[in-house]
């Protein structure tokens, strides 16, 4: 029965995708993300973290030596995808407007390390910008265009849930690595080069958490300033343990280039980890970011020997998925023995099926974590998962003491 609820839930869920576009495509085109932007209290060795544990290259970099005087960013990729990721910290020691990191150190005081930007592509920064403000977007910067002996970029930023904010960034001629006054970094480090590659792929969808009642709120935002629609939903009848629920809406663009899932905990038992993330990163704001990998499971192998921690899922879970498998029409390719050992979930409807795994958080703090996600004609979000990994996460949190 619960697994039919589940066939069922997924069938309504791609059919209100589309109910829930506009009639007609917005005047603007986006093309998925361009980067994320964390603030962090040292750059520098953030930037080395990630690379160590998780196989990113070092691309590009701007500080002091580049001529910025109060911010030094640390630009990672994904050596074998687009994923890219941006590491900034204040170089001045000043919460006020001089020197211009006021901000930035103000929400490292009280968020800790954390995504502060989602950046999209699109194809006319200038055009999204102006809709979205004339609608009640706050406007962080207008549009402006960027230049280097590279090219150009047109960026505007907007602000979003949780004081976060997108950067729409419009490419015109730019052939950098990055972006204009940005300088490129091609150096090998001799550590990074002798360990497995993990085989990182694109930023899949990035996830915010929000208060109570606050989800009805973020994602309406997404539909009114930039024409977002409704593209996956499910409610704590859905969703739920013995003790934690939440609530669930993806946003998406017109192309499901960009998902941004957005969530809120429902009332249970006890703590939802909905509720943790909050209560730890002071509001709303990212909680997870999924990367999509060709082969998760050479993922996860390579990062588990480069020292990466994950959620440990219980092994009923196997033997239940095993039984499920053997009533459904999908063929899972990989060996369910090996799917096993590296502890991935697996999520499948009558069309396809996805494999996933989640670290455990990645700082003191127990907000911020990562997915990694491999799609087999399977564009959903694990809801079969849901129930083993809130499990999983409701063991971490009774040893943290904060179910």
């Amino acid at each position: 029965m619960a697994e039919n609820k589940g066939e069922e839930i997924r069938g309504n869920l791609w059919q209100a995708a589309d109910a829930n576009r506009s009639e007609t495509r917005p005047d603007w085109k986006f093309d998925g993300f361009h980067h994320l932007e964390f603030y962090v209290s040292n750059a520098k060795q953030v930037a080395d973290w990630y690379c160590l544990r998780m196989g990113f290259k070092k691309v590009a970099y701007s500080g002091l030596e580049t001529g910025n005087r109060a911010i030094a960013s640390h630009v990672v990729r994904s050596p074998t995808g687009t994923a890219t990721l941006v590491f900034s910290s204040p170089l001045n020691p000043s919460f006020g407007p001089t020197g211009g990191a006021g901000d930035l150190m103000m929400d490292i005081a009280v968020k800790g390390d954390a995504v502060k930007s989602v950046a999209f592509r699109c194809d006319d920064a200038t055009k999204i910008y102006e809709f979205a403000v004339s609608q009640g977007a706050t406007s962080i910067s207008p549009p402006k265009k960027h230049t280097d002996e590279n090219g150009s970029v047109i960026i505007a930023v907007i602000e979003t849930y949780g004081h976060c904010t997108h950067k729409l960034v419009q490419n015109v001629d730019y052939k950098g690595n990055f972006l204009p006054n940005f300088k490129e970094l091609s150096e090998e480090d001799p550590v990074f080069a002798k360990l497995p590659a993990t085989g990182l792929g694109f930023i899949d969808h990035v996830v915010g958490n929000q208060p109570d009642n606050q989800m009805r709120t973020a994602a309406d935002w997404y539909y009114k300033m930039l024409k977002f629609h409704r593209f996956w939903s499910v409610d704590d009848k859905q969703i739920h343990t013995q003790y934690s629920s939440l609530r669930s809406e993806v946003v998406a663009d017109w192309d499901h280039t960009i998902k941004m899932p957005i969530n809120e905990p429902a009332n249970g038992m006890k703590k939802s980890q909905i509720q943790e993330y909050v209560d730890y990163h002071g509001g709303a704001g990212v909680q997870h970011v999924a990367f999509n990998c060709k082969d998760v499971c050479a993922t996860i192998e390579a990062m588990r020997e480069r020292g990466m921690k994950f959620l440990k899922i219980p092994p009923s879970y196997y033997k239940l998925l095993r039984e499920r498998l053997k009533n459904s029409p999908i063929n899972v390719k990989e060996d369910l023995d090996r799917i096993e050992k590296l502890g991935l979930l697996c999520d499948f409807d009558d069309q396809g099926y996805l494999l996933q795994l989640f670290t455990q958080p990645l700082e003191d703090r127990p907000t911020l974590f990562f997915e990694f996600i491999q799609r087999e004609n399977n564009e959903g979000f694990g809801v079969g998962n849901f129930k083993a990994l809130f499990e999983s996460i409701e063991l971490a949190q009774k040893e943290r003491g904060n179910l």
